[in-house]
């Protein structure tokens, strides 16, 4: 059975009928709209098919994305890594397109809408910081935001799934290295330091890691929807389906909190509420209606980071340990994949192929090594020529192409395991590249190792550092409209915050912390590039000479880069050297994981650049 599904990512046609029946809820509940976000009570990357309301509505299928249903107009806002994608998923006769990040929904309501509107939301989808710039905007435009008590897409979606249900189990102390009544004695130690009685946590990373518990109600991802509320006298509350517990967990749990089911959970906020509770929120993560439960109720709300999302950021030994080990299993299966790869024929293979095989190199990977593959990580992204400049393309049976010669394939995947979470992307050439593909996926790579040779000191945010990875496309006029690098979990989230290498990177990188690194570069209908290592920040330690100890990072991913498509004139020589001191490493990391034919192939894709080539 296979991890992932190639069923069509979104269909256009279920936006007309559907926006229409919304516009007949609104003008019945005296509304003249409502905002959809792509959330759940969670704001994960993730949402479980119950709560998937954007892509029913308007068949967008990405993670990231907003709608704005009015009565004469509908708008969608995405990303840059979703401006293609989204036009093949939604009705453009229903829907016009805007920026997520140059026009979000809080400047376009400031503009767009008039006097006396009421555009209705849900306060358990959208966070308290949104809310905040929402109600500005249209206080602005004259406009009213409405919370609602009830979801109006809900109301409407007659065959809505039921909540997940998935079995909880508990994360082994090898792998977490930390016990959890440990770790939830720290948290409770920082609540009091934030002058707070308690704090919730709405992530449900932040629940896996602190309690060491991982489950499976969303897809990719190891996790357990629920809410915890931490106590600063460690009297702590987790609310949790318990139908997911087996005796063992459920006990095992008990040792830890006071176990509620989740209909329990507003309850139980307002009672703390009213009894004088001062509680921590995330203004980031919190949902707007728990705000409104605490201060309705004479409780006092105190803005304060997740107090679990920097400790379960910085990676303790166990946890570094576990995803070397991860990352030399899954080089090999890489490895595996790209030596198959190589030997079929242009035209042969299409992408769904390529994805079935590669889960296959996985899985014998993993049972070769007695670490089974959990899970992907994420849907993989498997590009041929053009599919691979779209950026978060999720091949489907509509969609899948062949690999044909002359072109470029790009393959980001990954593997969940019980020691880690692994994220890799390779572009490969099919055939012979042109000389432009040569040029642009060398600037690429210049971007990667600049990257990954970095030194920086204490202190540094990964905005200060994307446009390392930038600069050699930026002098030849080119870029790419996605961050750098995202933070990855200890086989948690693939896309772990705060941390993060990009313009809006504003969290310090600690050492322990694991972001990936993959600029890219992508042509619109030919070819797209992406180079993606995951990495290591390793302590501050002095250098010969210096005056400040300096950061590093580690990287971690083993698998070799297609040199076929390096320019080395265009490669300085420590680029260079990097390259060939990366490449002798993967061979000796997971080479002795391989044999035969693949070996060899690995043996010759790892081998030093010529070195009349080098300058």
């Amino acid at each position: 059975m296979m991890f992932q599904t190639f069923e069509s990512a979104g269909d256009p046609a279920v936006g007309k009928p559907r926006v229409a029946l919304l516009r007949q809820w609104l003008a019945a509940n005296g509304l003249d709209g409502f905002i959809v976000p792509r959330a759940d009570e969670h704001q994960g990357e993730y949402v479980a098919d119950r709560s998937a309301r954007l892509k029913w509505l308007t068949g967008f299928s990405g993670s990231a994305g907003v709608a704005i249903v009015l009565g004469d107009r509908a708008i969608m806002f995405v990303d840059g890594r979703y401006t293609l994608q989204v036009r093949h998923e939604v009705d453009l006769d229903i829907f016009s397109i805007e920026s997520l990040v140059d026009n979000p929904p809080a400047a376009w309501i400031k503009d767009n809408l008039g006097k006396g509107v009421r555009l209705g939301f849900d306060p358990w989808l959208q966070t308290i910081g949104d809310v905040k710039a929402l109600k500005a905007s249209a206080e602005k435009s004259g406009a009213t935001l409405v919370p609602l008590d009830k979801n109006p897409i809900d109301a409407i979606w007659e065959d809505q799934p039921e909540p997940p249900l998935a079995p909880v189990e508990i994360h082994p102390i090898g792998f977490a290295g930390e016990l959890a009544k440990d770790k939830l004695a720290r948290l409770a130690e920082s609540i009091g330091k934030d002058g707070a009685t308690h704090a919730v946590l709405t992530d449900p990373s932040s629940i896996a890691w602190a309690f060491d518990i991982r489950g499976g109600d969303l897809p990719h991802t190891p996790l357990a929807l629920g809410f915890a509320v931490l106590a600063a006298d460690r009297s702590h509350l987790l609310f949790m389906d318990q139908r997911k517990f087996s005796r063992t967990v459920a006990a095992y749990l008990t040792q830890l909190a006071e176990l509620h089911e989740p209909g329990e959970f507003e309850t139980v906020i307002a009672a703390l509420a009213k009894g004088g509770a001062k509680i921590a929120l995330d203004p980031v993560l919190a949902a707007e209606k728990l705000k409104m439960l605490v201060e309705d109720n004479g409780g006092t709300v105190i803005a304060a980071p997740d107090p679990a999302r920097i400790p379960r950021a910085t990676k303790n030994q166990a946890e570094i340990n576990g995803a070397r080990a991860a990352h030399r299993r899954d080089g090999a299966a890489v490895a595996k994949l790209l030596c198959w790869l190589d030997r079929q024929e242009p035209g042969k293979l299409d992408e769904i192929a390529v994805v079935t095989k590669l889960e296959e190199c996985r899985r014998s990977t993993g049972e070769e090594t007695q670490m089974p593959l959990r899970d992907v990580s994420f849907d993989t992204i498997a590009g041929a020529g053009p599919n691979g400049a779209i950026m978060h393309y999720r091949v489907s049976r509509a969609t899948s192409r062949k690999l044909q010669s002359g072109e470029l394939f790009l393959l980001d995947s990954g593997g969940q395991y019980q020691d880690g979470t692994t994220d890799i992307t390779r572009t490969v050439p099919i055939g012979t590249p042109t000389e432009e593909m040569r040029e642009r996926f060398t600037l690429v790579l210049k971007g990667m190792i600049g990257i990954s040779m970095l030194r920086f000191p204490p202190g540094t945010r990964g905005s200060e550092i994307d446009a390392v990875a930038r600069l050699a496309l930026w002098k030849h006029g080119c870029d790419f409209a996605h961050g750098t690098g995202h933070g990855v979990g200890s086989y948690l989230a693939v896309h772990e915050g705060p941390q993060r290498i990009a313009r809006t990177g504003t969290e310090k990188l600690l050492a322990g912390m694991i972001v990936s690194n993959e600029p890219g570069y992508y042509k619109e209908g030919s070819y797209g590039i992406r180079i993606e290592n995951l990495i290591l920040v390793t302590p501050a330690e002095p250098i010969e000479g210096g005056d400040i100890a300096m950061h590093g990072f580690e990287t971690l991913t083993l698998a070799p880069i297609d040199t076929r498509l390096v320019r080395s004139d265009l490669l300085t020589r420590d680029e260079l050297h990097w390259l060939d001191t990366y490449h002798a490493r993967v061979l000796a990391e997971i080479g002795p994981m391989l044999d035969g034919e693949t070996l060899a192939w690995l043996e010759k894709a790892t081998a030093p650049l010529p070195q009349d080539q080098k300058i």
